[in-house]
């Protein structure tokens, strides 16, 4: 069956329309009035049709609460709600506040309240003013505004050659190191991106649209809702999910992919992480291994992926990391007040701190500029291109070759094998004009760098009678050993002005408890988190507990609350699991025909005993700071499998081909000319974020390829 786009009608708009005398007086109730306006009053009707037009299932759900706040004004006060005065409204929504439809509409309608004024609910920008939060940097944007880049690599289904060197799946951090490094090694390369090409003004500006929101609209970096689905087997029940839900492990199809849009924290893996199972064993359960090389081999080209993409941070490393380490090519990014009072608690507590190393430009490096500190940065295009990513830093310059080209909107079917088995191509399949388009494409070599969850379902939906399981599958492992990262972490509320709302955000981080925790395998990194727009900070203060749902609770506590809020946060170490896996369902099919992912599994016990610890040595530290109230962060994971912006796993490297998919150079068991240089390959996925080790591997890959050696440049 296929997930079929949605038809361009209104429902939304029209059930707004009809409801509008209920939903007035209740989203005035949500967020009344006083000196700024209310929810009704800055539009929120006009959010909900939107919102609604693009989700028509939540129709329904809406109408439940409508249905109960109206029964339960019936039965407490035996009035319409509408004719209730203001005590008595909040005291039905009071009654109501642990419902579930009820809490999630109360949520729906305060993110629209304080998100861009785009999304119809924001008139005027009135709740901005009201915390005094505003997206553009304290003196305004600089001068010589960023210019989009043109974009003369890009193909037509009719302009696509019929054979290159080098196709290249994914545009992302693995995909675009490879390409950059193959089309300069003098390769033809072809670039595949199933996402679109959106501009940077189209992905710096929408906070309910933002990947790193959870408000169960699609992200405009990518997949749309319609024709996208993936399945989650949770025992007997299988799911059928959008990109919108957490469970669907959503990370951005794009050209740059994720990073377009990520945080840009630019860890190195420590020596440990590579020896996981040599350090602590392997738990009953796990499938926990060593990687088949340590942190030395890949030292050399974390350093290489530092200086040609380009890393801000301090001059040391921290505890649990590796040597050598000569520092970072620029200086940490500017911090604001809560680095400070964070430091001071740090120490009093006995844990070392640094600045956290980030793919933004501190100082103009590479023809870039430096970060301009605005107040949009995780989940957005960088407005002055000072965020450094595949696309920038690494696709430009293999367009600029003149050897590589991209075609995008477009997916590889399948992985085509000639009469023995062998990969000789892709099959691909787009959107072009409007119509759907097929071609296969000739190539010498292939490389898959399309995202954990992405690339094991394409190797498994390529099946030949050599290999009738999927390219790489005769031993049943591709796809197994799914993970991504658990988080733990704490918000806390102070006194005092503690947050400047002021990007990139990240600014005080300890590595103290990577390793070494009695009791933990592994660990991970703490630190302060990103600068936060404002319908997440309501989210960050209401799901915590921290201030009331609705009412005029609620909008006094983000008045004085925006800007006494820290939190810190961190992934774990998660131990491996080989029944967290990708499967494909030939009964679902997107919207090019092709059957979708299944995910299935879990996280293992270790991991939520690793977050607990985590999370209670952020709340330590949040307390050893002062504040007045801490809150261990909501556990509000989707079931099933971890995977996400992180996701790692799917096609182990290894040097036993009975137990990995690739060897330790990514080249897939069985096939020279076909490699995987993602996130796939990684055997475990360190307690830190992955994406400079994704880089640096993708280096490491390109170097073999191109000269069969080791060491960079």
């Amino acid at each position: 069956m296929v997930d079929s786009p949605a038809v361009n009608v209104q429902p939304g708009t029209d059930f707004v329309r009809s409801a509008s005398a209920q939903l007035q007086p209740l989203l005035a109730a949500i967020v009344p009035a006083d000196d700024f306006p209310s929810a009704d009053e800055a539009g929120g009707l006009v959010f909900l049709g939107r919102v609604l037009d693009e989700r028509p299932d939540w129709i329904d759900r809406i109408g439940r609460v409508l249905q109960r706040v109206s029964a339960a004004s019936a039965a407490t006060f035996a009035q319409d709600f509408a004719t209730l005065a203001a005590d008595r409204q909040l005291a039905i929504l009071d009654s109501l506040a642990t419902d579930v439809d009820y809490g999630w509409f109360a949520r729906l309608v305060n993110g629209g309240y304080y998100a861009d004024p785009a999304n119809g609910g924001n008139a005027g920008a009135a709740s901005w003013r009201m915390i005094d939060w505003r997206p553009e940097p304290a003196g305004g944007w600089p001068e010589g505004a960023f210019e989009e880049p043109a974009r003369p690599a890009l193909e037509t289904p009719e302009s696509l050659a019929d054979r290159y060197d080098v196709i290249v799946v994914g545009a992302g951090a693995g995909g675009g190191v490879m390409a950059a490094k193959l089309a300069e090694a003098g390769r033809s390369v072809l670039v595949v991106e199933r996402g679109g090409w959106p501009t940077t003004a189209e992905l710096a500006h929408d906070h309910i649209r933002n990947p790193r929101s959870s408000w169960g609209v699609a992200p405009l970096s990518g997949p749309e809702n319609g024709g996208n689905p993936r399945v989650l087997a949770a025992g007997i029940d299988r799911l059928l999910l959008r990109p919108s839900d957490g469970g669907w492990s959503n990370n951005a199809m794009t050209v740059g992919g994720g990073t377009r849009v990520y945080g840009a924290q630019a860890w190195r893996f420590g020596p440990k992480d590579f020896a996981m199972a040599s350090t602590y064993g392997v738990p009953e359960g796990s499938d926990l291994a060593d990687w088949p090389f340590g942190y030395a081999e890949l030292a050399p080209y974390y350093r290489q992926a530092e200086r040609e993409i380009g890393v801000a941070g301090d001059k040391t490393y921290g505890a649990h990391s590796g040597a050598p380490f000569d520092g970072y090519p620029m200086p940490p990014v500017p911090a604001g007040p809560g680095r400070a009072v964070l430091a001071t608690a740090a120490r009093e507590l006995g844990i070392a701190t640094l600045a956290v190393p980030l793919l933004i430009n501190s100082v103009p490096y590479l023809g870039r500029p430096a970060c301009a500190q605005c107040s949009m940065c995780v989940g957005f295009a960088c407005p002055v291109d000072a965020k450094n990513g595949s696309l920038n830093a690494m696709l430009t310059r293999a367009f600029a070759t003149g050897r590589c080209r991209i075609v995008v909107e477009t997916a590889v079917a399948r992985l085509s094998t000639d009469a023995g088995g062998h990969v000789s191509g892709v099959a691909l399949v787009g959107e072009h004009d409007g119509r759907l388009w097929r071609r296969e494409i000739r190539a010498a070599e292939v490389v898959l760098a399309a995202g954990a969850i992405e690339t094991a379902r394409l190797l498994l939906n390529s099946r030949s009678d050599r290999e009738p399981h999927g390219v790489g599958n005769n031993r049943d492992q591709v796809g197994r050993r799914l993970q991504g990262h658990v988080y733990g972490g704490a918000v806390a509320v102070f006194d005092d002005v503690v947050e400047d709302l002021v990007g990139p955000g990240p600014s005080i981080a300890t590595t103290d408890f990577r390793h070494g925790n009695r009791g933990v395998i592994g660990g991970g990194i703490l630190a302060d988190e990103f600068v936060t727009i404002p319908p997440n900070i309501y989210r960050y203060l209401a799901d915590n507990g921290l201030i009331p749902l609705h009412g005029p609770g609620a909008k006094a506590g983000m008045r004085r609350k925006a800007r006494r809020m820290l939190r810190i946060m961190g992934p774990i170490q998660e131990v491996t699991s080989a029944d967290s896996r990708v499967r494909v369902d030939p009964d679902v099919r997107d919207r090019f025909g092709v059957p979708v992912a299944v995910l299935s599994g879990s996280v293992h016990p270790e991991d939520l005993r690793g977050r607990a610890f985590m999370t209670q040595r952020s709340v330590d530290w949040l307390q050893a700071a002062g504040a007045r109230k801490v809150a261990p962060i909501a556990d509000n994971r989707s079931p099933g499998p971890s995977g996400g912006q992180h996701q790692a796993g799917t096609c182990r490297m290894g040097t036993d081909p009975l137990k990995s998919v690739t060897d330790p150079y990514g080249r897939v068991w069985g096939h020279d000319n076909l490699r995987v240089a993602d996130g796939s390959l990684h055997v475990t996925n360190g307690g830190v974020n992955p994406v400079l080790t994704i880089f640096a591997n993708a280096f490491r890959i390109a170097d073999h390829m191109v000269r069969g050696t080791t060491g960079p440049a």
